[in-house]
């Protein structure tokens, strides 16, 4: 049987050096392909299709929830695991969401590798350990469903979360969107639902995950 040809796509090259080098034992699994940016993931994949993409959420320019909707979208066939050190219920839930048929926390297990990969290609979901707890504990600070519809950002809801990490006041963000310090207030206070934290330093931290600053 012919190995799964996998496009691994991180911003990292060593990444995915690291992964042939783990995985070089492994016949059923071809890991020679690689993108660092979710638009050359994606021209790749018009090009010459995979089987499955191992898509990482943090990446530059197009992140990876971004990167899995134009994918599933534009190629819903190929298939795609989500690859991650992050496994927090917002990135999972998104991830699965948007398309991908599995989530796997980055430093598990040599083996779940070849495993997940298997379980999606036979049509099957797979969730590393600490994603499926993240899923089995829901939205700790909002009324959110893991299984509920995905609430994704607003456009203006970026700009204003981009510029609350960049440590700009209501005022400052108020003024750079021509907008009321009121909305600012609201636009935060909506972040923080959608996001499931509750402080600044969260939608901070957020902002960081997705390369967003």
């Amino acid at each position: 049987m012919s190995p799964v040809r996998i496009l691994v796509v991180d911003a990292l090259e060593l990444v995915h050096e690291g992964l042939r080098a783990r995985h070089i034992d492994s016949p059923d699994l071809d890991l020679s392909a690689y993108a660092g940016t979710g638009e050359a993931m994606l021209e790749i994949v018009r090009r010459d299709p995979p089987d499955l993409v191992l898509l990482d959420v943090s990446l530059p320019v197009m992140d990876g929830i971004d990167a899995m909707r134009a994918l599933h979208k534009e190629h819903p066939q190929v298939k795609a695991l989500a690859h991650s050190l992050l496994n927090g219920i917002e990135y999972v839930n998104s991830m699965l969401l948007e398309g991908a048929s599995g989530y796997v926390v980055k430093n598990g297990p040599r083996e779940e590798l070849p495993l997940a990969v298997r379980t999606v290609m036979a049509g099957g979901r797979h969730l590393s350990p600490a994603a499926q707890e993240a899923v089995d504990k829901g939205y700790t600070f909002t009324e959110k469903r893991p299984d509920g519809e995905y609430i994704g950002l607003t456009a203006r809801e970026r700009e204003i979360i981009r510029l609350v990490a960049l440590e700009r006041t209501n005022a400052e963000i108020s003024a750079a969107l021509f907008i009321s310090e009121d909305t600012v207030k609201t636009h935060r206070r909506n972040l923080m639902t959608k996001l499931n934290v509750r402080s600044t330093a969260g939608l901070v931290r957020y902002a960081v995950d997705r390369c967003w600053v």
